[in-house]
């Protein structure tokens, strides 16, 4: 019995057929504006035009050079993936404190509105170091809407 599934999974390793694990992968916008289609090609009309560039969107499917995405507020589309990059952002989803230092106990130097767009400079532990128009300082990694890996 345990023979035959662990042959099940190579099975479905080998057609690569992902996990229901899977992690999910972000992408941030890379121009100040962008047009999310309806479907993959240039053929399809223009659903949406996002004007926020960084701004981190969800990858939920791929189709040559398209991806499909997800944006936060539920939207989603089709992107050309040359006007996507690596993820670099990451948006709030309820109010947080900025701090001086990765600590509850540091130095609290803004309070931070649902829905900012924070520019990831580096993360360790459960901390990252972000920018974010005239601020930089240190947030907690909870709701959160992006990766920071």
């Amino acid at each position: 019995m345990i023979k035959k599934i662990a042959i099940w999974f190579l099975c479905l390793s080998i057609l690569g057929v992902q996990t229901l694990y899977a992690e999910d992968k972000f992408l941030s916008l890379k121009k100040n504006k962008t047009n999310v289609r309806y479907g993959p090609g240039l053929d399809y009309p223009i659903k949406y035009i996002y004007r926020k560039v960084n701004l981190p969107v969800k990858q939920i499917d791929k189709k040559e050079n398209w991806r499909r995405v997800i944006f936060l507020d539920n939207n989603s589309g089709w992107i050309h993936w040359s006007q996507l990059k690596p993820s670099n952002s990451i948006v709030t989803m309820e109010e947080q404190n900025l701090f001086k230092k990765p600590s509850n106990f540091s130095e609290p130097l803004a309070k931070l509105e649902k829905g900012r767009l924070l520019i990831i400079k580096k993360c360790e532990d459960n901390w990252c170091n972000i920018t974010t128009n005239e601020f930089r300082g240190w947030v907690k990694v909870k709701n959160i809407w992006g990766s920071v890996k």
